[in-house]
């Protein structure tokens, strides 16, 4: 479980980026990866609570949870 905040989503096609606190890298979202958790979309600036998968050399988040650690 990761943390990390919304750098862009663009609702229509589904694609965006966060950041990881940890490393200041970047994760990519692909179109799907809000499915099965609470949001229907993102906004920049949002702190969300993630899993990744590695595919193809990058990391893509998973399993999307609203908050912070702990709460």
């Amino acid at each position: 479980m990761e943390q990390g905040v919304v750098k862009t989503y663009d609702p229509v096609t589904g694609v965006g980026i966060v950041v990881r606190d940890t490393d200041r890298s970047e994760v990519f979202l692909r179109p799907g990866s809000l499915k099965g958790s609470v949001f229907r979309t993102l906004r920049q600036g949002q702190r969300i609570i993630f899993d990744t998968v590695d595919e193809e050399e990058r990391s893509f988040v998973t399993s999307i949870r609203l908050g912070q650690g702990g709460y």
